[in-house]
C-alpha cells in the first residue's frame, strides 16, 4: 500500500491486502537470541548438529519466533494509521505454524483486513488475515486471524 491508511477507511477494506513486509532473514544468532529469551532451548532450534540429523536437516526457527516479529513486519508494511493515537495485541482468532523456517531463509509478511469495526466511540477492533511467507517455498510458514484495537485520537 502506497498511501497512509485511515482508520475510517478500515471498513472499505474488508477483503484487501493493506501491506508486504521487506524479507528478513532468520539467522542462527537471531534463533539462538530467541531461545534465550523465552527459554526454550529445543536442540532443534539450537543445536545444528544434531538438527541435522532430523528431518529438518538442520535447526529451524522457533513458530513463535515468526509470530513475534509481527508487529515489526506490519510496521515496517504498513507504518502507522492516520487517526490512531494508540493499538494494542488483542490476540488471535487462530495461528497455524504450516512449515517450519530453516535457518537461514528468509521471511515477510502479508496483511489483509478482514474485519473492521467500531466497538464503541474511539475503538476500532481490526482483525488481519495474516501471512508469512519463506523464500522459495509454495505454503506459508504461518496463517493467523490477528486481532488488534484501535483507540482513536481525541
Amino acid at each position: 500500500m502506497t498511501e497512509r491508511l485511515t482508520i475510517a477507511a478500515l471498513p472499505d477494506l474488508i477483503g484487501k491486502e493493506i501491506g508486504v513486509s521487506d524479507w528478513r532473514e532468520i539467522s542462527q544468532d537471531r534463533i539462538s537470541n530467541f531461545a534465550e529469551v523465552t527459554e526454550d532451548f529445543q536442540y532443534i532450534h539450537v543445536d545444528p548438529e544434531r538438527a541435522a540429523k532430523t528431518p529438518f536437516g538442520g535447526t529451524i526457527a522457533h513458530g513463535f519466533l515468526g509470530l513475534s516479529l509481527l508487529s515489526a513486519m506490519f510496521e515496517e508494511a504498513v507504518g502507522e494509521i492516520d487517526g490512531v493515537a494508540m493499538s494494542m495485541n488483542y490476540g488471535f482468532d487462530s495461528v497455524r505454524f504450516l512449515v517450519p523456517v530453516k535457518t537461514g531463509a528468509s521471511i515477510r509478511a502479508r496483511f489483509s483486513v478482514k474485519e473492521a469495526s467500531q466497538r464503541k466511540a474511539g475503538q476500532w477492533r481490526l482483525v488481519l488475515d495474516t501471512k508469512v511467507e519463506i523464500d522459495g517455498e509454495e505454503k506459508p510458514a504461518l496463517i493467523a486471524e490477528w486481532v488488534i484495537l484501535l483507540f482513536a485520537e481525541t
